[in-house]
């Protein structure tokens, strides 16, 4: 549960971040903030999946690259859900999407900790436990 709070709060900041640095993104405050990394996070473990196998084949023939379409909408209707996160238009969220994984990302790798998995290999000679490492690097 500890992890989920980490994540949840990152996400919080890196929404807090978009704008600073995008003029078409809005936050009222921090509890807005909030509220939207909460629904931004609930729609990316249930929409999102659905909508990446809906439209497989265009991620395909884009090489992947539609996914960050997909990241835009998923912003925008965060925004759309959330009264204090204002998106103006599609490539505000578009810009927005890339700014808050990339933000999520750094600090995820900073604070490290929990959420980062522990795997237990089981063979017929022996058993051997390996957990991600500070760099991400599995030990």
């Amino acid at each position: 549960m500890r992890g989920i709070s980490i994540r949840w709060l990152i996400t919080t900041i890196a929404i807090m971040v978009v704008p600073y640095l995008l003029s078409g993104v809005q936050v009222s405050g921090f509890g807005s903030a909030l509220v939207a990394a909460a629904i931004l996070g609930i729609l990316n473990a249930l929409v999102r999946p659905l909508i990446i196998l809906l439209t497989l084949p265009l991620t395909l023939l884009t090489l992947g690259l539609f996914i960050l379409v997909i990241n835009a909408l998923m912003f925008q209707l965060a925004g759309a859900i959330t009264g204090g996160l204002h998106v103006a238009s599609f490539w505000s969220a578009f810009f927005a999407s890339i700014i808050v994984s990339i933000v999520s990302w750094v600090m995820s790798s900073v604070v490290g900790g929990p959420g980062e998995g522990t795997v237990v290999l089981s063979r017929r000679d022996h058993t051997v436990d390996m957990r991600r490492g500070r760099g991400g690097r599995w030990e």
